[in-house]
């Protein structure tokens, strides 16, 4: 008698679980809270927008370089002759390659 007395217990308790099973997917899920895109600097600005800028200068200010240190390589390769390279011209063919990869990354970025 007790064994039935079991089971009878058993299958009342069981009988809710069986009726309304919980799945996983059922629950809701928590909404991922989206962080503020565009943050603001203290003086209202947007910090994308000023970044940008200050990329957008340095690139101009290193445009402007690399196109002097070009101008000065261009007469040392003409002042020099036909079989002469100074070794100053390699070192500024080695200062154009560097504002030139500087540039491209601050364009990329």
């Amino acid at each position: 008698m007790d064994h039935t007395r079991r089971a009878a217990l058993f299958s009342l308790l069981a009988s809710p679980l069986a009726a309304n099973p919980q799945k996983p997917y059922d629950r809701e899920l928590p909404v991922p809270r989206i962080p503020d895109e565009d943050p603001r600097l203290p003086n209202g600005k947007s910090q994308k927008n000023a970044m940008a800028k200050q990329n957008h200068e340095e690139a101009l200010k290193d445009a402007e370089e690399l196109v002097t240190t070009a101008q000065q390589l261009q007469d040392e390769i003409k002042k020099a002759g036909s079989y002469v390279v100074p070794v100053e011209s390699l070192k500024k063919t080695e200062e154009i390659e560097k504002l030139a990869r500087r540039i491209r990354g601050r364009l990329k970025g």
